[in-house]
């Protein structure tokens, strides 16, 4: 039995000002339908938390400049420390100008992992049943 992926609780203007960052770079889109998300070759670069603050995939020294710079910290998920990821302040996350600046670099440094390999389904394989 499929189960149905649960929408997301953030705020319709949090997600509207998060697309307009992603829209920056073209054929990157949102995705994750509880968990806002941006990928590229499997690795996720950026998302929106549950409580609607943004996540950015930085490399290290941009990483450590950004949180000097706007009193930052690192993400926190599910509590675990997620030690590539700066938590995004509300003001920055809000001027766009800005964010399209650290969006590309967060961009370009992804660009730089290794692809993921996709993992085979978990679900039983039911074609012959």
């Amino acid at each position: 039995m499929a189960t149905k992926k649960t929408e997301t609780k953030i705020d319709e203007g949090i997600l509207a000002t998060y697309d307009k960052i992603i829209a920056c770079i073209p054929g990157v889109e949102r995705r994750g339908a509880s968990m806002p998300y941006t990928s590229y070759n499997g690795n996720m670069f950026s998302f929106l938390a549950s409580d609607g603050s943004m996540a950015l995939r930085l490399p290290a020294l941009s990483r450590d400049e950004f949180i000097k710079k706007h009193r930052s910290r690192l993400c926190e998920a599910h509590g675990t420390v997620l030690k590539e990821y700066v938590r995004v302040p509300d003001k920055l996350f809000r001027d766009l100008a800005k964010m399209k600046e650290y969006f590309q670099e967060s961009f370009k440094y992804v660009q730089s992992l290794k692809p993921k390999t996709t993992r085979p389904s978990k679900r039983p394989d039911t074609r012959n049943l």
